[in-house]
């Protein structure tokens, strides 16, 4: 029975909750302008976190989620205690993992995104995201060399992307692994990668149900990138014992040197053994901007798969990579299911049919503002850039008697210390003490190294020379 004039089924929703448009506007005014005040703070302040862990703890017990508080009081203490809570990636002097200072159409995206909340799942509830999102890769795709037809789709990061390959290559391997698993196969099932990369892979293995043992780290060639001669003994190895290998992963930007495999090479071998091949470019995948220098990554226009994460090089917010696919309907093959209440079921768009995640967060907006505001050459002259910067750390380190111990086409050194300023893990430590910088000890080659790598778009020529000086402050 429908309700009479004046009658009203529902009570007023919460005003905490959702407030009235002047008060939402009052709000979104006040967060702006805090949080310019928060960046300019975070710019001049310390690179890593001056919280104090334990008072935090406590004065979190007093939310008991009971009593309230006003929401912009909320978000002051919520800005205080990001601000001093955090290792800052959008400090210009943060020199540590692939983790940029996002661009502003990226966080205008987001914003977007945030008002609207569209569920990409389906291109039945989100036509436009499914169909932009889908643009966005064909052009990366194209740019990266590719062939037409190739197919992809926004991820989570890295790790889902290469997850999303490894399951494509054991679909691909036996058409039984869809429904039986790694039970299909004659044999354990085994895949190879450089002992040099990102341990997302090793994870990924167990994932998949194949077991951490079957990711075969093989040897590097003492420069850091994987080793053709000990991939080709591998392969020779395994078959013998009756293993059924399924795929090479070549990186295309370590994580702790920035190396670039031989990715013709190890395209050959994949060839040869009828394996899949991955490139797994989540960094280094970027440089595909630069006309001047996309030529370094020649190769992967062979692979039948590469993971290029948005939110690295490309400088977008957290969370937005990208698988590409040479041949999308594996992916069909891999991800396919049956669900009556999805609103469409076309098999090579709707993303819950391709694949990992089903809930989607419309992600590509980020990269597509970026791309669409600054083009391929806005992007470039920021790689570009970074790449210049690190060639004049790298200058001054060694004009200062520091060693340079990788070669990296990409923005990043390993870098060791003269005797006289300490060990590497005491130069880190003495440099993140001071707040002045954010740089991290790693393991290269067998040995530990400060790894530097550029990834502020921001950072100056004074940001670098502050640098500099607290590398070398108490020699």
């Amino acid at each position: 029975m429908s309700p009479t004039r004046g009658d009203s089924l529902s009570s007023a929703p919460d005003a905490a909750l959702f407030p009235e448009r002047g008060e939402r506007e009052r709000i979104d005014d006040y967060l702006t302008r805090a949080l310019a005040l928060a960046d300019e703070r975070v710019c001049a302040g310390s690179a890593t976190p001056t919280l104090d862990m334990e008072a935090f703890r406590r004065e979190l017990e007093g939310f008991d989620f009971t009593n309230t508080r006003p929401l912009t009081e909320l978000l002051d203490w919520s800005i205080a205690v990001l601000e001093h809570g955090l290792t800052h990636l959008t400090h210009p002097r943060y020199f540590g993992l692939f983790n940029p200072a996002p661009t502003f159409p990226a966080q205008c995206a987001d914003r977007l995104v945030a008002s609207f909340n569209p569920q990409v799942a389906s291109s039945g509830t989100s036509p436009a995201a499914v169909a932009l999102e889908a643009y966005v890769i064909r052009r990366i795709a194209e740019r990266a060399g590719f062939p037409a037809g190739t197919g992809g789709h926004f991820t989570s990061g890295g790790s889902e992307a290469n997850y999303t390959a490894l399951l494509c290559a054991l679909t691909r391997a036996h058409p039984g692994f869809a429904v039986d698993g790694a039970r299909a196969f004659a044999g354990p099932p085994v895949f190879y990668v450089s002992k040099e990369c990102h341990r997302s892979w090793v994870k990924i293995a167990h994932q998949a149900g194949i077991g951490r043992s079957a990711a075969r780290l093989v040897a590097t060639d003492g420069l850091g990138r994987l080793s053709l001669d000990a991939l080709t003994r591998a392969i020779a190895e395994d078959t013998a014992a009756g293993c059924v290998p399924f795929l090479i992963v070549a990186s295309a930007g370590t994580t702790n040197a920035g190396m670039l495999d031989p990715l013709n090479a190890c395209a050959e071998i994949a060839t040869q053994h009828r394996l899949w091949f991955h490139v797994d470019a989540a960094w280094g995948g970027a440089m595909i901007a630069s006309e001047r220098l996309r030529g370094v990554l020649a190769g992967l226009e062979r692979a039948d798969s590469a993971t290029i994460d948005a939110h690295k090089w490309f400088a977008t917010t957290m969370g937005c990579g990208m698988i590409l696919v040479r041949a999308p309907a594996t992916l069909t093959a891999a991800f396919q299911v049956s669900a009556s209440y999805m609103q469409s079921h076309e098999l090579s768009l709707d993303p819950y049919m391709n694949t990992i995640q089903w809930s989607r967060r419309f992600l590509g907006l980020r990269l597509f503002l970026s791309l669409a505001a600054a083009g391929w050459s806005g992007h470039a002259a920021h790689i570009e850039r970074a790449i210049a910067q690190t060639a004049w750390i790298r200058g001054e380190l060694e004009r200062r008697g520091w060693s340079v111990a990788n070669d990296s086409p990409f923005a990043l050194l390993n870098v060791v210390p003269p005797a006289a300023l300490g060990d590497p893990r005491t130069v880190v430590a003495r440099v993140l003490a001071s707040g002045r910088a954010w740089v991290a000890l790693a393991r290269f080659e067998e040995r530990d190294v400060i790894r530097i790598c550029v990834t502020h778009g921001e950072t100056s020529d004074a940001d670098l020379a502050i640098l500099v000086e607290t590398l070398n402050a108490g020699g």
